[in-house]
């Protein structure tokens, strides 16, 4: 197996007794650059400014571009609604099954909106030589939701789970092609973004989630490429199946959603690097300088022993969290080191 260069990080950090920080920015750029969410989320060239201003200012050890759920489903046709100011929403329809032949047939290869992701993808790792590029894809039991509508996906797991799987199938083999064009535009991670698998059970998890992530796992498995695992919510209970599924990191949620790190961390083992996990809708977002670096020390303190571990937020940063306050989270960071 090739040595994924987010693992050689976390451990050149780790034996110079430091953290990586990688807190899940994005939105925030937004106040900087002055621009809004809609012409970043469409524009490549806007989207890069947004992330640039952030770069410039807070320079974390990885980026990624802005969290978006909608990608992949508006290029297989459903319909999605662009705010001004707020990131692009999948609205529920109808779905007949006799689409799914359709969107089977579709290359998003050519979706505008999947490459502009690409092209800012591309200007990141030319532009951040110091902080590695990262990417976001959907998750198949998430994209099957936005196409199918989430409750009616919830349904299917128990009153029709072949049909679910059928449309699991197919978004895996667009999030597969999706992952290999931000990986050739210069992604050296790619999050898999699964918020609506929380209210799975394990069982059902690895049939409409971790099954397919396994695969795309096999894929990068021979690269330098990592593979991380994003689950809002309390996924305590689906810990053990998402390491199951290859991956090379989980990004988990706060405490306040019932995650217990620490637990997670021992969970997870040596070999998988743990993600997380300050609460982006807690003292960063309503808070003082103080009291957003004493929350993110207590985390430090709290994990000091896991090898595996990078500091980040337990999902992304709302636009109105202030700047002051992403800046008492790396210098939190940064000044902090371990034993």
């Amino acid at each position: 197996m090739s040595r994924k260069l987010l693992l050689k990080a976390v451990e050149l950090a780790y034996s110079e007794h430091r953290r990586l920080v990688v807190p899940l920015l994005g939105f925030p750029g937004i106040n900087l650059t002055k621009s809004n969410v809609k012409v970043a989320q469409q524009n490549y060239i806007e989207h890069f400014k947004v992330l640039n201003a952030l770069y410039n200012e807070f320079h974390p050890d990885a980026m990624f571009p802005l969290m978006d759920l909608s990608v992949e489903a508006n290029a297989l046709g459903c319909y999605t609604l662009f705010p001004q100011e707020e990131s692009a929403t999948v609205l529920q329809s109808e779905f007949d099954e006799n689409v799914l032949d359709f969107m089977s047939k579709i290359e998003i290869e050519g979706d505008s909106r999947a490459l502009s992701y690409c092209n800012t993808v591309k200007k990141m790792s030319e532009t951040f030589k110091d902080s590695m590029t990262c990417a976001y894809v959907t998750g198949p039991y998430t994209l099957a939701g936005l196409i199918l509508g989430a409750n009616r996906a919830a349904e299917m797991t128990l009153t029709n789970p072949a049909l679910l799987e059928d449309v699991c199938k197919m978004a895996f083999e667009k999030i597969k092609v999706y992952a290999g064009m931000l990986t050739a535009s210069g992604a050296k991670a790619v999050c898999i973004l699964e918020p609506s698998a929380v209210m799975l059970g394990p069982e059902q998890f690895i049939k409409f989630s971790a099954e397919y992530v396994r695969k795309l796992t096999g894929i990068y498995e021979e690269t330098d490429i990592a593979i991380i695992y994003h689950i809002c919510g309390n996924s305590m209970h689906l810990i053990e199946a998402m390491c199951n599924a290859g991956v090379n990191a989980l990004s988990l949620d706060s405490p306040e959603t019932g995650m217990d790190i620490k637990k997670a961390c021992k969970m997870a083992g040596d070999n998988i690097i743990i993600i997380g996990n300050i609460n982006p809708a807690g003292k960063i977002l309503h808070g003082t300088y103080d009291e957003v670096l004493n929350e993110t020390e207590a985390l430090l303190k709290e994990t000091e022993e896991f090898p595996n571990f990078i500091l980040s937020t337990g999902c992304d940063l709302p636009q109105a969290v202030p700047p002051e306050n992403i800046r008492a989270f790396m210098d939190a960071g940064r000044k902090y080191k371990l034993p």
